[in-house]
């Protein structure tokens, strides 16, 4: 990894969120000329803002719908791989902002592989979408890349139609043009720094920053919770090989092992107990209660068989999710014991201290 993305350009879309921060700080470590394209951090605070990314790589502020201006960054940067990962990720806001979804997810696909179509740099592509592009049978066995692609709500569908219209651009011009491309299906990912709303992990962290219990809305769905590492390293392995051997180019699930996919209820039990034990607080145990909102569907049963990727690469996931929530928990606390007063250098050192065990676990 080291040998093949130093001084690789390298363009992101979706660089200011969680895990596009996570993914440039990697593609540091390696040396890559990095640049993102996406909005402003869509939160306050936000992983980009806290750990100064924007100053250490080129960023350009833009909304992935604007393919004028993407078609610039993409003339200027001459990237030799993308990986697109703006997006309107969450299930929830994708109810009350349909239209919005599916421009973002869909036309915003579209974009990015457009200026892919018109940029003769570019060898390799990955786009990253989501567990949930499957029609959910509630099966117990893991779904895998050649089930219907059907998601049901519209972030689920809005990736669906990504798949697709990455499948029909694939076949229509960049076989042809020895373009590799692959798309990435990670299950749910967790890891320090996400702020969104409506996610279980940084729910938890709220509410251990304010002393109160933690409210689950669906403690029985089971989910293959994942550190943020695990799918991000993944991209880069399928960017890597697939440039060598665009033949490589396919569709993966990106996944943990049958025995870390556990419910929310059980995760939010684990972040619990480790919490309770790395920051004790006398006469204060955090805890949890079960309270359904009425919220909109949501899958119950949802788990991904990931052996194409360990078959086709000789890869496995590293991280048990016990494991994982103690690295989310060690980077949590970095922070939240730090106050205003952390400094952006110290957040980087935690998130290069990890990356570096995973490289090493």
């Amino acid at each position: 990894m080291n040998d093949f993305f130093r001084d690789k350009k390298v363009l992101v879309t979706g660089h200011t969120g969680f895990k596009g921060t996570w993914l440039c700080e990697i593609l540091k470590c390696f040396g890559a000329n990095v640049a993102g394209y996406a909005l402003e951090p869509a939160t306050t605070p936000a992983l980009f803002n806290l750990t100064g990314m924007g100053e250490e790589m080129t960023s350009y502020i833009g909304d992935i719908r604007d393919l004028e201006h993407l078609k610039e960054v993409f003339r200027k940067e001459k990237p030799e791989i993308v990986i697109h990962m703006a997006a309107q990720p969450i299930v929830r806001e994708s109810y009350q902002n349909p239209v919005d979804t599916y421009a973002i997810n869909v036309m915003g696909t579209v974009n990015v592989l457009e200026c892919v179509r018109l940029t003769d740099s570019v060898k390799s592509v990955v786009n990253v979408t989501t567990d949930k592009v499957y029609r959910n049978n509630e099966w117990e066995k893991g779904y895998v890349e050649t089930d219907v692609l059907d998601g049901y709500d519209p972030y689920s569908n809005s990736k669906s139609c990504s798949e697709l219209v990455t499948h029909s651009y694939k076949q229509a011009f960049l076989n042809g043009q020895q373009i590799a491309v692959s798309t990435c299906r990670a299950g749910n990912v967790i890891g320090g720094g996400d702020f969104a709303k409506d996610r279980i992990v940084p729910d938890c962290v709220r509410a251990a920053q304010k002393g109160e219990q933690i409210i689950v809305r669906n403690p029985h769905s089971v989910r293959p919770y994942q550190h943020v590492l695990e799918p991000l390293f993944a991209y880069l392995m399928v960017a890597r090989a697939q440039y060598e051997n665009p033949a490589l180019g396919d569709a993966y699930n990106v996944g943990p092992d049958d025995n870390n996919c556990i419910t929310t209820g059980e995760l939010t039990e684990l972040f619990c107990r480790i919490w309770n034990k790395q920051c004790p607080k006398e006469g204060q145990m955090l805890g949890w209660v079960n309270r359904s909102d009425g919220g909109p569907h949501e899958a119950n049963f949802l788990k991904l068989n990931c052996t194409k990727l360990k078959e086709s690469f000789k890869w496995s996931p590293k991280w048990s999710v016990e494991h994982t929530l103690e690295k989310v928990i060690e980077f949590e606390l970095l922070r939240l014991c730090s106050g205003e007063k952390v400094k952006a250098s110290e957040l980087e050192s935690c998130m290069r201290k990890q990356i570096r065990e995973y490289r090493n676990a």
